[in-house]
């Protein structure tokens, strides 16, 4: 089984190096926005990461990327 700290870092560096940058932007301002307006110990961690898979799949799906 692969560490859970190993594929957040994979993660991290995909999003980063690969994301076109209107992409990540937008997830950014999305993700800040859902976490700011809202307390730590009410924040559905699931329900934030589909939300930006979402947006991720729709701007990707008319990209060659």
């Amino acid at each position: 089984m692969i560490p859970e700290e190993v594929e957040n870092r994979i993660a991290t560096y995909f999003f980063h190096r690969y994301l076109p940058e209107e992409v990540m932007e937008k997830v950014v301002e999305g993700l800040l926005h859902r976490c700011l307006e809202t307390e730590d110990e009410h924040l559905d961690m699931d329900e934030i990461v589909l939300w930006a898979i979402h947006v991720i799949d729709q701007e990707l799906d008319h990209s060659s990327f």
